[in-house]
């Protein structure tokens, strides 16, 4: 009875905080998000039960969703940050405790996604889905060519660059190419040591000349059509030129894989923040999110990499036999989640990148 009464709570707004929601926003969910980063079917099925609405508020990387909160954007009941940008926001003070007597489906995270260095007994977070940073390449081509798929050093050395010069990319993020180049060179994503990072940002110049691109999106399309031949990118970006690849009947596969070295996993997590004027209403959500065919949901839609072990069942089968999405348990120990960088550090990375851009 009392679980009940409870979850029925969660699904209500408390009368002292509903008299100071205006009309217009009581029963309104407001969710600041990634573009396409839940299914319609979701949305519809999470409005129905709650009796409510769901607006949504995008942003495309979390540097731009930091940006806008920091201009004043609010009203924002829930966000979901990566885990580097969680560090920023917790140490703003910029989010709400979770009440985890309303989150009885918390149970259902693999408990490999959760206390982690960021949110340490997840005061703050729920883990909704995951990428993983890796090689994306067409497989007849690559294979044609002798070139090996299980390591960066297919976009970083030269004897192997040669064979597919103005045909590769590599993502325009400084974090995300200084951690392949870090993993390369046998060191974690997280050091911090300056040398290191030089060490880093010399292989990157030497590797430079050969490649396209920088590029965040439109390596998708361009690996899809076959004008790009291999691609540093995002797990779940990877699975759309795959699939779009198909869909349009080429005459080659987009495969893609983690290498050897170790990889960036992206932990996003759901977040309560402090201008949201609704948390029984955004706590409901988070629990709805975490039953296994609403999480599934998001992993059928995207290809992304998903916590929550009930969602297992309603993952399509070959999505979850693909090992780039869901990596074994020796493939995970490789994988490491970004931690926010310092000011010096920031400073530090922001002129090493300048200096990469203008070689």
């Amino acid at each position: 009875m009392l679980s009940w009464l409870m979850l029925f709570m969660a699904g209500c707004t408390r009368s002292d905080e509903r008299a100071a929601i205006p009309n217009k926003d009581r029963n309104v969910l407001h969710l600041f998000n990634w573009n396409n980063y839940i299914s319609t079917e979701t949305i519809r099925r999470f409005e129905k039960s709650c009796d409510c609405r769901l607006s949504q508020d995008y942003y495309s990387d979390n540097e731009e969703m930091l940006a806008k909160l920091a201009a004043g954007a609010s009203g924002y009941d829930l966000i979901v940050p990566t885990s580097n940008a969680m560090d920023t926001l917790i140490r703003q003070g910029a989010l709400k405790p979770l009440d985890k007597s309303l989150l009885p489906n918390l149970k259902n995270i693999d408990p490999s996604y959760l206390d982690t260095p960021f949110d340490p007994g997840n005061k703050y977070s729920v883990p909704y889905a995951y990428t993983i940073s890796l090689l994306g390449f067409n497989q007849e081509k690559i294979k044609e060519l002798g070139l090996p798929t299980d390591t960066w050093a297919i976009i970083f050395e030269p004897r192997y660059l040669e064979k597919i010069k103005g045909r590769v990319t590599v993502l325009d993020s400084q974090r995300e190419l200084m951690a392949a180049a870090l993993k390369y060179l046998g060191y974690s994503i997280n050091d911090a040591d300056e040398k290191h990072w030089k060490e880093a940002a010399d292989l990157i110049v030497r590797a430079k000349p050969y490649w396209a691109a920088f590029s965040n999106t439109s390596y998708i399309k361009e690996l899809a059509t076959g004008n790009l031949w291999v691609a540093h990118g995002y797990s779940n970006d990877m699975f759309q030129a795959a699939l779009d690849a198909k869909k349009t009947g080429r005459s080659f596969t987009i495969g893609y894989s983690t290498p050897n070295e170790g990889a960036v996993l992206a932990l996003d997590s759901m977040v309560l923040h402090r201008s949201g004027k609704s948390p029984d209403l955004a706590h409901q959500f988070v629990n709805f999110m975490l039953e296994g065919k609403n999480s599934a949901d998001l992993t059928n839609l995207l290809g992304s990499g998903n916590p929550n072990t009930e969602a297992m069942q309603y993952v399509q089968p070959e999505i979850a036999a693909n090992k780039a999405i869901f990596p074994s348990r020796e493939s995970l120990a490789r994988l490491e989640m970004l931690r926010d960088l310092d000011r010096k550090q920031r400073r530090l990375l922001s002129r090493l990148w300048t200096e990469i851009k203008l070689r």
